[in-house]
């Protein structure tokens, strides 16, 4: 359920808000919880921080912002910690499938482009002493000579 720690096009040195630098001594300070309060939502997959190699938490901004929509939604919507474990996946995966979305919108407009760029060509390999008639409304028209004229 975790986004990709990439970043969003940040360099080595650049910070986005995916990257994991709170210890969670601030990162409990800055969401107004108890340390054992994030280690709880830790052990229930709420939410779930980086780990360093010697297995200490690290939480990014965006974790923060997630810890403190947990508490909100606890405190004051009354939801229990699997309810709000089940919205987050949902968010989640409403977030994938919009993701999926415009990724299908993308791929059909550049299908929609090659297939103009086709026709293009086939228009541009039309012989020129050729024109296109519009088909008039079908009409039946019999011609007959006069009668009485001598040759």
């Amino acid at each position: 359920m975790r986004a990709d720690r990439g970043g969003s096009g940040a360099g080595p040195y650049e910070l986005s808000d995916l990257t994991p630098v709170y210890v969670i001594s601030v990162a409990a300070q800055l969401s107004g919880l108890h340390p054992q309060t994030l280690r709880q939502y830790d052990r229930l997959g709420l939410v779930s921080p980086d780990r360093t190699a010697g297995r200490g938490r690290r939480y990014s901004a965006r974790d923060i912002v997630l810890l403190r929509e947990v508490q909100r939604l606890s405190q004051e919507e009354g939801i229990n910690l699997a309810g709000i474990k089940r919205i987050l996946e949902l968010e989640n995966h409403v977030e994938a499938l919009r993701m999926r979305v415009a990724e299908l919108e993308a791929a059909a407009a550049e299908a929609g482009a090659v297939q103009a760029q086709r026709e293009a060509a086939v228009h541009a390999s039309y012989r020129r002493d050729l024109v296109r008639v519009q088909p008039q409304a079908s009409a039946l028209v019999v011609w007959r000579p006069k009668r009485g004229r001598s040759e």
